[in-house]
């Protein structure tokens, strides 16, 4: 598949993204260790995955669970496995074996389904909910209204570790565009925190246009895949959304 690369190597570019987060942390008066880079990798070759792994990213984000399961068995390693694409439940038994994080749960039933296959010999599942806030037809999340009670569901199922929530802004030309949703969301988790009593301390949010944005306004976690591996010929918001 052919891809228009960016310049600069994968492990300049990783430190370029690096230093932009730092940037945007420190305008926002945050510390720029508590944002986890994700390296939004669909589509790009286990060759560029292992130079951002040299570069020392270990956070690996996958959108599909078949892509991600040949991915894994040639790289090994200290990595983190997210899953940030939809998951559709008949396929949320291999993804409770492959990942180390699930970002995407947008119902109770996907998360049962993950609690009731994470194999024993690993840890605790690590989920976050998917919230919509882009308002666009066949996106996929929890509404707004029903963050706070799937998340109270969420925490109480065995196996499962419910840490934060994650969206995606709408599309948009400029950056700044994308703030109110990035607002709202912290908004909503503080909302969903005092409601439900469950803490919610990840907010997974931003993206390759946007995430300076993004940690201006709080996020913990940023998927980016076209800022560090280049971009993709794919057409349509929605890989771009989810892989960075």
């Amino acid at each position: 598949m052919a891809m228009h690369v960016i310049a600069g190597s994968v492990a300049e570019n990783v430190e370029a993204v690096r230093q932009r987060i730092a940037a945007a942390a420190e305008r926002a008066g945050r510390d720029p260790a508590a944002v986890r880079l994700v390296a939004a990798t669909k589509t790009f070759p286990v060759e560029r995955i292992a130079e951002a792994l040299r570069a020392g990213v270990t956070d690996i984000g996958e959108n599909r669970v078949q892509e991600a399961t040949s991915k894994q068995a040639e790289l090994r390693g200290g990595m983190r496995w997210h899953l940030i694409g939809h998951l559709q439940t008949n396929k949320a038994g291999r993804a409770a074996a492959l990942f180390d994080v699930v970002q995407s749960v947008d119902g109770e039933r996907v998360a049962r389904a993950l609690a009731a296959r994470r194999p024993e010999a690993m840890d605790d599942l690590e989920v976050l909910i998917e919230v919509e806030l882009t308002g666009l037809a066949g996106h996929t999340g929890v509404v707004p209204d029903g963050l706070a009670s799937l998340a109270s569901v969420v925490s109480r199922m065995p196996r499962l570790r419910l840490r934060g929530v994650m969206t995606m802004a709408p599309p948009v030309s400029d950056p700044e565009a994308a703030r109110p949703a990035f607002a709202r969301l912290r908004r909503l988790r503080d909302e969903a925190e005092q409601r439900s009593g469950v803490a919610l301390p990840e907010l997974s949010m931003g993206m390759s246009d946007d995430f300076e944005v993004a940690v201006e306004e709080g996020s913990t976690l940023v998927r980016v895949g076209r800022a560090i591996f280049g971009r993709r010929d794919e057409p349509g918001r929605e890989t771009e959304a989810r892989s960075g």
